[in-house]
């Protein structure tokens, strides 16, 4: 990341970067991507990585992102000063206060100073970010177009440049889908690798993961590297050696044209470096990806009919999609949750074969290009029709999150609409540095480009 080297050179203050996001962010408003930002507590936050860059240089040092600005999502371990409202207008009627999840206090401790909130869909349940209580999010690249969900906004905020980095979750894509959807990379990590508690519950019985969104392969190394539940300090270095690449490419996948060609161009360029190349059978990849819907399914619905009751929220101020997910897990019984929780190990167990004969998948991350504005509609209250659509968008996104695998996405190219081409990564279980040197070698070729400079370093 060229911002933290430029602040922790003294060639920008933490202050003038924490005022050129804050800049850009009221440039950008019309994005919809931050939906709550607190000027003062960013500038203090600033002020005082500048203070300790002075007082006490060494400590300044020792945190690899010292004033760096960056955003907390509206879902996931809550951020000290910004309150979680799960982009929903039932939550936000309950009032603030939570101080920070391990998570936010890592991001702290750092250097990451945190200065606002970027939107969701209401509770995140969609890959695009357009709750009914708020304005719509644009994707920078196109903005009659989604930038994805549930973590659109942070996508969005990282793709026009108003941060570099900012913190995200996963629990069925929506790290990986915003970040592909914007030409960013997206590391879901491995179930548990990142520091949990106290407050976020069992994180969707072990679907969701938190992290961030970033502008390059290197900013999500070094993240990983320090974010990370049990730290070791090293970063996803150096080469590979010879890998078995598995390689799914199937017609009834429906990739668009540019979109396959692209993975296909990535393997090509693996292979190239001496790596083996081995197709993986799909009706495998599809099972697992099938069971893991039904999954999610299951425990989500009860999840969000547990915090609606749980929080005594008024359910008139919810979407009719939220509302009828509700009453779905209300109508779950004990044995359909237990049977849930038995078939994500199940899963688990037969995800972690595939990488018997491989060392980690190459897959398509998304169908099409982002899709328009209004096109995951929540004004309704058929679920599985919901749950369809997220799907035929992203196939190959919940079996990562069910199974606890890490996975990551990254541009690799642009279509003629100069839109990028995603691909996805999966890896066994604590895969993470081996999947983030494979992106980095992809990331090498240079076959995608931002378009907006980071706030503080360009125009």
């Amino acid at each position: 990341m060229a911002l933290n080297h430029a602040i922790a050179s003294g060639e920008l203050s933490a202050v003038e970067a924490m005022r050129a996001a804050l800049d850009r962010a009221i440039v950008h408003g019309d994005l919809g991507a931050i939906t709550m930002i607190d000027p003062q507590a960013g500038m203090r936050r600033a002020a005082a990585m500048d203070a300790l860059r002075v007082d006490a240089p060494v400590d300044f040092m020792a945190r690899p992102f010292a004033g760096v600005p960056t955003l907390a999502k509206d879902l996931g371990g809550p951020f000290s000063g910004i309150p979680v409202h799960a982009g929903s207008r039932a939550v936000a009627a309950k009032g603030d206060g939570e101080a920070d999840s391990d998570l936010a206090a890592r991001f702290r401790e750092v250097g990451l100073c945190p200065f606002g909130r970027t939107g969701v869909p209401e509770f995140g349940l969609s890959l695009a970010t357009e709750p009914i209580a708020g304005i719509p999010c644009r994707n920078p690249l196109a903005r009659d177009r989604t930038p994805g969900g549930s973590s659109g906004g942070a996508a969005a905020a990282v793709a026009s440049g108003i941060v570099a980095i900012a913190h995200a979750t996963d629990a069925g894509g929506s790290i990986r889908v915003p970040a592909a959807c914007c030409g960013l990379v997206g590391l879901k990590p491995t179930r548990g690798a990142m520091p949990e508690g106290p407050g976020f519950g069992n994180h969707l019985a072990g679907l969701a993961s938190e992290f961030a969104i970033c502008r390059s392969v290197r900013d999500a190394a070094l993240a990983f590297a320090v974010l990370k539940a049990e730290r070791d300090g090293a970063l996803a270095e150096g080469e590979a050696t010879r890998l078995r690449i598995g390689y799914l490419d199937d017609d009834r996948l429906e990739i668009e044209g540019e979109r396959r060609a692209a993975i296909a161009s990535a393997a090509s360029a693996l292979e190239q470096d001496g790596h083996s190349i081995v197709g993986v059978s799909f009706d495998a990849i599809a099972d697992l990806s099938r069971r893991s819907t039904r999954v999610f399914d299951r425990i989500v619905s009860v999840n969000l009919a547990l915090l609606v009751d749980d929080l005594g929220l008024d359910e008139a101020l919810m979407e009719p999609l939220s509302r009828a997910v509700a009453e779905r897990g209300r109508r779950a019984s004990v044995r359909d949750l237990h049977e849930a929780q038995d078939e994500i190990l199940r899963i688990g167990y037969h995800a972690a074969r595939l990488f018997a004969d491989v060392d980690t998948l190459l897959t398509p991350m998304l169908r099409t290009a982002p899709p328009l504005i209004g096109s995951f509609p929540t004004d309704h209250d058929d679920v599985d029709a919901h749950w369809a659509r997220l799907t035929a968008f992203a196939p190959l996104a919940m079996l990562a999150n069910v199974a606890g695998l890490p996975a990551i996405t990254l541009p690799f190219g642009a279509d003629e609409a100069g839109l990028p081409l995603p691909l996805q990564l999966l890896a066994a279980r604590g895969g993470e540095n081996l999947l983030l040197r494979l992106a980095a070698r992809l990331e090498s070729e240079g076959r995608w480009q931002h378009r907006s400079p980071v706030a503080g370093l360009g125009a």
